[in-house]
This record gives C-alpha cells, sequence and structure tokens, in this order.
C-alpha cells in the first residue's frame, strides 16, 4: 500500500496508472479535485479494488491522520501541488497555501505515524516528494546543467513555494529521521496535461484554428521529459532512493518554446492538411513577468544509481501526445470548459498577439 497525494493530477495520474499496471500493492489517492485534480483521468481504473480515491486537501490533517493509520501505507508519493507560474503571478496566496503549508502538515502526519511504526516498517518507510527544476532559477545560454547540488535560486511565487517545500522536506530529514528523498523534475508534457500548459495549449489551439500565443521572443528554453518516463524514474527512486538524497530527473532535450510550438504545428499539419500550414497560427504575445530564460538537468545521478534513461526522445514522446489528445475529444471537452475558459480569458486577454517571427 502507497498513499499518493495529488494522484488525480496530470503527473499525479500518470503515476497511478503506471503504477497499477506494474506493481502489486494498491493504492490511496488523496486528491482535492480542483480544477486540475480529474478523476476522469483514473477512469480506467473504475471498479478496480487496488484503487481508492479520497477528495480531501493536504491540509486536512485530521484526514490525513486517518488515512495513514487506517492504511498504513509503506510510503508517501508527495505530488500535490499548484504547479503554474502564471496561476502563481496572478495569485500565489493558493500557492502558498498547498505547496508550503500543505506539504508542512503532510509532513507532521507523516513524522506522527512513521514514530510509531516498529522494524523492519520504519527504517523501510519512505516519503518521496515530487518537485520542480524551477528552484534552481535561470541558466545563460552557455551555463553548466542544473545538479543536485545547483544552489536554489527561485525566481516565481510557484517555484520559491516549491523551494519552500523542499526545503522543509530536508528538514524533517536531518532534524527528526524522516526517512524522505526529494526528485526534481524538468516540464513534463503527455496525456492528461491541463490545457494551461504549454503544449497542450498549442495542440487545442491549432486543433480549432485559434492563435498560438508564443511568449517574447519565444526563445525561453526548457528541458522536455515525457511524463511516463518521469513515472518510471520515480518508481525507481521510490524503491532504491537513499534517504535524504535528492534526484534530478530530466529528458535531456532543450528545446525553445518557439522549437516547442513549431513541431507541433507539424504534427498537426499531418493530422490535419486541410488546415494546414498551421505555424501561420503561431504569434508573440507580451511576456509575463520574470520569465527565466533557461532551463537544464544533469542526470547523471540517477542514471548511474539506477540505470534509468528516458525512453521516449522528444519527437517520439510529442508525437504519441498529440496522437492523444486527438484520440479524446470528450476529454477534452470536459476539462475546456467552465473553469479553463475563466483562466484562460484572465491570462491572454490583456496579452496583445504580435505578427509572427
Amino acid at each position: 500500500m502507497i498513499l499518493v497525494t495529488g494522484g488525480a493530477g496530470f503527473i499525479g495520474s500518470n503515476f497511478v496508472l503506471q503504477w497499477i499496471a506494474h506493481e502489486s500493492g494498491p493504492v490511496v489517492n488523496l486528491d482535492k479535485l480542483t480544477y486540475a485534480g480529474n478523476p476522469d483521468n483514473l477512469a480506467d481504473l473504475k471498479g478496480d479494488t487496488r484503487h481508492l480515491l479520497v477528495r480531501g486537501d493536504i491540509n486536512d490533517r485530521a484526514l490525513v491522520g486517518k488515512l495513514l493509520r487506517e492504511h498504513r501505507p509503506r510510503a508517501i508519493v508527495h505530488f500535490a501541488a499548484e504547479s503554474h507560474v502564471d496561476r502563481s503571478i496572478h495569485g500565489p496566496t493558493d500557492f502558498v497555501h498547498t505547496n508550503i503549508l500543505g506539504t508542512f502538515s503532510l509532513l507532521e502526519e507523516a513524522r506522527s505515524f512513521w514514530s510509531e511504526l516498529k522494524e523492519p516498517d520504519r527504517s523501510g518507510f519512505r516519503f518521496l516528494h515530487v518537485s520542480t527544476d524551477e528552484v534552481y532559477g535561470s541558466l545563460a545560454p552557455h551555463d553548466p546543467a542544473f545538479t543536485e547540488t545547483t544552489p536554489y535560486a527561485p525566481n516565481s511565487p510557484y517555484a520559491a513555494s516549491k523551494a519552500a517545500s523542499d526545503h522543509l522536506v530536508r528538514s524533517y530529514h536531518h532534524t527528526y529521521g524522516l526517512p524522505t528523498v526529494t526528485t526534481n523534475c524538468s516540464n513534463n508534457y503527455g496525456p492528461y496535461q491541463f490545457p494551461e500548459k504549454l503544449i497542450p495549449l498549442m495542440v487545442l489551439n491549432g486543433l480549432r484554428r485559434k492563435p498560438l500565443p508564443v511568449y517574447g521572443d519565444g526563445q525561453n528554453v526548457r528541458d522536455w521529459l515525457y511524463v511516463e518516463d518521469h513515472c518510471v524514474a520515480v518508481r525507481l527512486v521510490l524503491g532504491k532512493g537513499r534517504a535524504g538524497e535528492t534526484y534530478n530527473i530530466g529528458g535531456r532535450c532543450e528545446m525553445t518554446n518557439l522549437e516547442v510550438a513549431r513541431a507541433i504545428c507539424v504534427l498537426l499539419d499531418e493530422a490535419r492538411p486541410r488546415d494546414a500550414p498551421h505555424e501561420k497560427l503561431i504569434g508573440f504575445v507580451k511576456d509575463r513577468p520574470g520569465h527565466d530564460r533557461r532551463y537544464a538537468m544533469d542526470t547523471r545521478k540517477i542514471e548511474a544509481e539506477f540505470g534509468w534513461k528516458p525512453k521516449e526522445s522528444f519527437a517520439t514522446g510529442l508525437r504519441k501526445t498529440v496522437e492523444w489528445y486527438l484520440d479524446n475529444a470528450k476529454w477534452v471537452e470536459r476539462v475546456t470548459s467552465g473553469e479553463y475558459q475563466r483562466w484562460i480569458e484572465a491570462n491572454y486577454s490583456n496579452r496583445e498577439m504580435g505578427n509572427r517571427k
């Protein structure tokens, strides 16, 4: 038995689906089911007794404590987080509440539960905290990639809230002995990603012949990681990671945002040739405040210790992603109404679309 937080979100649901497909242990899945936590992501598990979805907040310590003592998991895998930089700029309060206070609440309940365990359960317990490369700040074009010892320099409210949660997790290991492990991942993409993020936004806008908004000059660089590769890495760290350690997980695939948009357009041209060329939909909008220029991940540690490497290249992963959105129109329709439409209006209504470069 493991307890997963945020297991109805993008990465969390992919992890739960992969876990049930490849591992024998059941999952208790705690998710607040906000706009990005979608039970539809887990529809394939309907009727599967190995999966229990519980609607609740990680800040609800009474609920967390009850779940821990009732189900007695051997590990907590902590995905639950507010994760969109633009949303953190518009409203940072939720990010402080969930990412910092929520992680603190979860750590406190985990520490209380763990302190009651007897050996060998006590030494075998793990609290795996899933974090981001954004805590490290921004790189210049020729700077070396982030390592696990790169000093933290977060530049957005989102990144700062995740950095704070990382520090809390570290402190609970060094102060209390709680067996924690932290992973810091690069930009994920793949099935079930809420379409406020770059790749699904571009795919869905392109299918609807809507503008493809690229921030600034489009030259911001990100390291791209297919979500299923990330989930494999998390499973390896959970099983083999050393308590107190941090592991960077990345795709070794640096791309500018403009390159990503153009790659999506090529695939959309193949899928919808009557609407080609989709690239003419690309336009540039006012950049967001404090936009980090470049991220890159040094993944030698996890590769050396566990033999992990991403299976998907950006080309193969992106093709799978675009095909998934094409094949799942009902899922898209359900998530792109209501809250999503209000968010798009709030974020892009005041950003004038410029000509394509």
